[in-house]
Parts: C-alpha cells; structure tokens; sequence
C-alpha cells in the first residue's frame, strides 16, 4: 500500500504545474495632478498608489513637507530634534577656571599671568592676623 503512494515531493511538483497561472488583477494607474500645481491642501493619496513611481512619489511628499509649516517646526519635546551643536560659547571668565583649558588652549604667557591673578584673589581673600594691641591687659611685653 505505501508503495501505490506517489511521493510527497513528486505529488506537490506535479500539482503545482497544473495549477492554473492566476494573473493579478490590474488596477489602473490614478490620474495625477502635475506636481508644480501641489499645495498643502492638495490631496496626496493618488500618490501613494502602488502604480506610482517611487520618484514620482517623492517630488510630491518634497512638495507637501516644503510647503506646509506645520511639517517644518519641530517637535519641541523630542531629544533628537534640535541642533544641539549649536550652543552658547563658553565664556572667558568660566574658560580660565577650567583646568584642561589652562593646560591645553591658553599660552605660556597667559598660564603665567593667570597664575599671578589667582595668586593676587587667594592674597586678598586670606584674612590679615590682626595686630596685638600692646596696651592689651594680661600681656607682659617680652
């Protein structure tokens, strides 16, 4: 009895080419406006039709994010969204008091005077020890 069987393989290869060719429906290309006359209140959707080209596609989506302001402000809460190398430079005040820009950016001149302007603040703010006054009571003068 399993030799009357015809094999799975042979079976499936057999079947497959009798199968009839089912040709896919065709669905006519939609009428597209010319892309220069696009605005933002145009309809898109005929674009996005299978039968259109990808470029075609694109020229129209190019038009509809240039033209529309809503598409080109960005999204205030997304991390991604800003340029963040743009920033505020560093001011020269904060720039001295960093140490890897005393060793790496400024001059030998500059290390120098630095130096002495740090040492002139430390200077100024140490507290002078105050004088002994010598009329003090219960000082005996040496």
């Amino acid at each position: 009895m399993a030799d009357e069987k015809e094999p799975f393989l042979s079976r499936w290869s057999r079947l497959k080419k009798e199968a009839p060719v089912e040709k896919p429906a065709e669905t006519p290309r939609p009428n597209l406006p010319p892309v220069e006359q696009l605005t933002p209140e145009s309809d898109f959707s005929a674009f996005m039709h299978p039968k259109v080209e990808d470029a075609l596609r694109r020229v129209a989506l190019k038009k509809l994010f240039s033209g529309d302001p809503h598409f080109n402000l960005p999204d205030l809460f997304e991390p991604y969204s800003r340029d963040w190398n743009i920033s505020d430079p560093i001011p020269d005040e904060m720039m001295k008091t960093l140490n890897q820009a005393r060793t790496l950016l400024f001059s030998d001149e500059e290390k120098q005077k630095l130096a002495q302007e740090q040492q002139a603040k430390q200077e100024a703010a140490q507290p002078q020890a105050p004088q002994p006054d010598p009329d003090e009571p219960g000082k005996q003068d040496a």
